[in-house]
C-alpha cells in the first residue's frame, strides 16, 4: 500500500456567501442577536465529521471515510482555508475492525500525535478507538478500541479535568436501538491504551430540538467553563435535521447547562443540517471547523467541512460573528495523466475490497473482478454539475474498462468498453441492467464521458477522435437518484470487470466541477 502514496492531491477549494441568524440573548442577559454571514467551504467534498488541531507551525485535519479507502485523510494548511491532502491515518485496517470508519478526532499532545476514532468491530459493534504517530503525517500506530458497549460507542474527544486528569468524552450510541444517547466522561491513561476508573455521564438528549440523539461534541475551556459543542437530531441523507448546539460547566464532570436559545446553528438559505466540528484558535480568535450539506448540491456531494467564526460573549455563552471568515477562491478542474509511478491520494476505493493497480508509463493499469461492476477506484464529486472523462487504451483479451458514477459496492451506473463494444450499464441493489450498447470499432484510444447535472441526472457518451466530438450512447438522462448510501456522498471513478488477469489500462482522468 505505502507504494501508492506518494503523489499529492491539492484540495480544490471554494466559497458562498450568505446570511441567517445567530444565537438569541440568555435568559440571563438581553442582547441583540447577530446576523450571520456564510461560512467558508474550505474543504469541499464528502469529508464529514471534520476535526483539526495546530501542530507546530501548521493546521491539520481529518474527516471520516466511512466504507471509503485508505482511512481518515490527512491534510495539512497555513492559514485554515487551503488544505493539501498528505496522507492517511490508516491504509491498512486495523486487526479489530471491519468498517464504518468514522468521527477522527486529531489530538497532539507532549509530542505525539492521537487520533481518536470510531470503527466497526469484527462480529460485535461500534467501537471508539486509537492510534498515535511522531508526526501529524504518521504513520500512526493502532492502539485498538478503547470502549465498546453494548449499543456501540462512538465519538471520541480526549480532555483533561481542571485538575489536568485525562479523561475520554464519547457517546453510547443509543439511537441505534432507539434508546437515549448519554455523553460519558472517563479517565484514560496517558498511555491512551485503557480508560480507568469509573465513567460518569455528563448531558443526554432531553430537549425536543435534539430528537432521538446528541453526538459529536468537541469542548473548549474559556475563563470559567468548559464548553461542548455538539450535534444533535439527524445527521445524514435527504430528511436530516441536525443542528449545532453548547453547553457548558465550570467543571468537566459537570453539572452541565445546556443553552437555552439551542441550536445555535441550524438550517440556512444555501446550508442544511450543520453539526460535528472542532474549535480552534488562530491568532487569538476562534473558528469552528465543522460539516454541512449545501441546499444544492446535498447528498451526492455529501457533507462538505465548513469553517465559521465565533466569540464567547459577555454572559458566558457562545456567538457566531458577523464578519465573513476568509476563503479560498475557487477552481473546478482535477486531471490525473498517471505521470507518477504510485496513486494519486485523490483515489479512494471500497473498504471491501482493496484494488490492484500499476502506475507506470504515463498509464494507469486496474485488475479485473468478475461480479458486480468489478474493481474500481473514486474520486469526489465537488459539484452537482460536472463532467468526467477517462480515456481508455483498448487491449486484446482486455478488461470490460469503464468510467462510473459511484454510490458503494452494490450501487453505480456507468460506462464500459471491451473489443469495440461501448455498453452503458446500471447496478442496483447488486442486480446489472444493461441501458444501452454501441460499437466504437478498433480506435486506438476511446475516451468515455459522464455528464451529471443536478447530483443524479446522468448521461453518457463516447469519442474515437481525443474528444473531439463525441457519440450519446445509451438514455440521455438516467436517473442516479438512488445511488448515494445514507451515510457517504457519490465518487466518479475508474472500472475494470472481467476474468482472473485481465487488466483495464487508463491514459487519463478529468473531472471538471461547476459547469
Amino acid at each position: 500500500m505505502n507504494s501508492f502514496r506518494k503523489s499529492i492531491y491539492y484540495g480544490i477549494l471554494c466559497f458562498a456567501f450568505l446570511t441567517c441568524k445567530s444565537s438569541a440573548p440568555s435568559r440571563s442577559v438581553s442582547r441583540q442577536a447577530e446576523p450571520i454571514q456564510s461560512p467558508a467551504v474550505v474543504i469541499p467534498g464528502d469529508y464529514p465529521d471534520p476535526s483539526v488541531a495546530k501542530i507546530g507551525n501548521a493546521y491539520w485535519a481529518t474527516a471520516t471515510s466511512s466504507n471509503w479507502f485508505p482511512a481518515y485523510p490527512l491534510l495539512k494548511s497555513s492559514d485554515l482555508v487551503h488544505w493539501e491532502t498528505k496522507g492517511f491515518v490508516f491504509e491498512k485496517k486495523p486487526d479489530w475492525a471491519d468498517y464504518y470508519f468514522w468521527a477522527p478526532e486529531i489530538a497532539p499532545e507532549n509530542g505525539r500525535v492521537y487520533i481518536y476514532y470510531t470503527a466497526h468491530k469484527k462480529d460485535g459493534n461500534l467501537c471508539v478507538g486509537v492510534a498515535s504517530a511522531d508526526k501529524p503525517e504518521g504513520p500512526y500506530r493502532d492502539h485498538g478500541p478503547l470502549v465498546c458497549q453494548k449499543d456501540g460507542s462512538i465519538d471520541g474527544f480526549p480532555m483533561r479535568d481542571e485538575t489536568g486528569k485525562l479523561y475520554l468524552i464519547w457517546k453510547e450510541d443509543g439511537n441505534s436501538v432507539n434508546q437515549p444517547t448519554p455523553i460519558w466522561a472517563q479517565p484514560l491513561n496517558e498511555e491512551r491504551t485503557a480508560l480507568t476508573g469509573e465513567k460518569k455521564e455528563l448531558f443526554r438528549n432531553d430537549a425536543p430540538w435534539e430528537a432521538n440523539l446528541v453526538e459529536g461534541v468537541s469542548m473548549i475551556r474559556n475563563g470559567d467553563y468548559y464548553y461542548a459543542l455538539y450535534a444533535a437530531a439527524g445527521c445524514c441523507g435527504r430528511a436530516c435535521t441536525y443542528g449545532t448546539g453548547v453547553a457548558r460547566a465550570k467543571n468537566l464532570l459537570g453539572p452541565w447547562e445546556k443553552y437555552s436559545q439551542n441550536p445555535i446553528l441550524t438550517v440556512e438559505p444555501n446550508w442544511k443540517c450543520p453539526g460535528h466540528g472542532t474549535p480552534i484558535e488562530k491568532d487569538g480568535r476562534h473558528y469552528f471547523m465543522y460539516h454541512a450539506y449545501s441546499q444544492q448540491g446535498g447528498i451526492f456531494v455529501g457533507r462538505q467541512a465548513l469553517l465559521r467564526e465565533f466569540r464567547f460573549t459577555d454572559d458566558g455563552w457562545i456567538a457566531f460573528k458577523r464578519e465573513a471568515t476568509p476563503a479560498a477562491s475557487a477552481a473546478g478542474l482535477f486531471r490525473d495523466d498517471f505521470n507518477g509511478t504510485e496513486l494519486s491520494t485523490a483515489w479512494n476505493w471500497s473498504v471491501f475490497r482493496q484494488p490492484v493497480i500499476q502506475v507506470r508509463k504515463g498509464q494507469l493499469q486496474l485488475t479485473a473482478q468478475p461480479d458486480k461492476f468489478g474493481d474500481f477506484v473514486g474520486h469526489r464529486t465537488l459539484s452537482p454539475n460536472y463532467t468526467a472523462q477517462a480515456t481508455v487504451v483498448p487491449q486484446a483479451n482486455g478488461a470490460q474498462a469503464g468510467l462510473a458514477i459511484i454510490g458503494d459496492d452494490d450501487n453505480a451506473v456507468g460506462v464500459s468498453v471491451q473489443d469495440g463494444q461501448v455498453r452503458v450499464w446500471k447496478l442496483e441493489k447488486g442486480k446489472e441492467q444493461s441501458l444501452g450498447t454501441a460499437q466504437a470499432g478498433n480506435a486506438s484510444a476511446i475516451t468515455l464521458l459522464a455528464k451529471v447535472e443536478n447530483g443524479s441526472q446522468i448521461s453518457f457518451s463516447y469519442s474515437t477522435d481525443n474528444g473531439k466530438s463525441f457519440t450519446p450512447v445509451g438514455d440521455r438522462s438516467i436517473d442516479g437518484a438512488y445511488l448515494p448510501p445514507w451515510d457517504r456522498a457519490l465518487r466518479v471513478g475508474l472500472t475494470a470487470k472481467g476474468t482472473a488477469g485481465q487488466t483495464a489500462q487508463f491514459d487519463s482522468f478529468t473531472l471538471n466541477s461547476g459547469l
